[in-house]
């Protein structure tokens, strides 16, 4: 299971208004020739798509008194140039600071954080960053389903469904919140429970790869193989370029060869649940 890309984008936007807020609710800056709303916009669309030259743009406006909304730019540029860990550190120390007086600005820029520990691998500190984050947004349904992908990572697959309950509960039609419960009920071999989801998320999303991908797996897992050959050429089909085709043929391909009674899925459960990862 991997995060939700259109989650963080969501979190991106509005992390980019608080501090815009914070900016213009914030004491005068000692240099007012410089347009700090204007350099922080400026910095983040420069930090997405040249991370090096924004970290050098951040410097300069950081040199004339960009304080900690320049290091705010600083450490998305290091998350968009590769360096997660650096960038998890930072973003977890600008938290509290720039959050002091907006909560939801805090949890989004620890929500960031956490993003940033999972592509750095290490899934006990984005579990903690996201839980910090949701101490201060308990009802935030992206971080709750942030932090149950953390926890899978590190299979502690009942407190992801925990979390992804909790989701739930606030947002019922949240696909992809079904779509993961769906990848730990199948760790847990809750193959019943899982189909339930998965057939859930496709009533919300009708066709999506990724769910067809983790049904077809139960399926053939369960003796179900001509099912299974459905699925996987559905995918195939509606969207061939997709990694979950990649997945499905290769499964079809080795559908074709292997005896009836052999095994021929290729991918696991969380592998079948995974959606783009940013």
């Amino acid at each position: 299971m991997t995060e939700c890309k259109a989650a963080m984008n969501r979190r991106n936007a509005y992390l980019i208004t608080a501090a815009l807020a914070l900016l213009s609710a914030g004491p005068a800056f000692s240099a007012p020739a410089v347009d700090h709303n204007r350099e922080f916009q400026a910095c983040l669309t420069l930090a997405e798509k040249r991370p090096a030259e924004a970290l050098e743009s951040a410097q300069t406006w950081l040199n004339r008194g960009g304080g900690d909304h320049a290091r705010l730019c600083q450490a998305l540029a290091l998350f968009h140039k590769g360096d997660f860990t650096t960038a998890g550190a930072r973003l977890e120390e600008l938290a509290p600071v720039l959050g002091k007086d907006d909560p939801k600005a805090g949890a989004s820029i620890l929500g960031r954080a956490g993003w940033a520990w999972l592509r750095a691998g290490d899934n006990v500190r984005a579990e903690r960053a996201y839980s910090r984050a949701l101490a201060l947004q308990p009802d935030d349904v992206d971080l709750l389903i942030d932090r149950a992908i953390a926890r899978a990572e590190t299979e502690r697959f009942w407190d992801a469904v925990a979390d992804l309950d909790a989701a739930l509960k606030r947002d019922p039609r949240r696909a992809e919140a079904y779509l993961y419960r769906a990848a730990a009920h199948k760790a847990l071999a809750n193959d019943r429970q899982a189909v339930a989801d998965i057939d859930r998320a496709l009533e919300l999303r009708p066709g999506d790869p990724d769910a067809l991908l983790l049904r077809a797996t139960i399926k053939a897992q369960t003796g179900n193989l001509p099912g299974a050959r459905e699925d996987w050429s559905q995918i195939v089909r509606n969207t061939p370029n997709s990694a979950a085709a990649k997945t499905a043929q290769a499964n079809l391909d080795r559908s074709a060869k292997a005896p009836a009674s052999a095994p021929v899925v290729k991918g696991d459960a969380k592998a079948g649940a995974a959606s783009a990862k940013p």
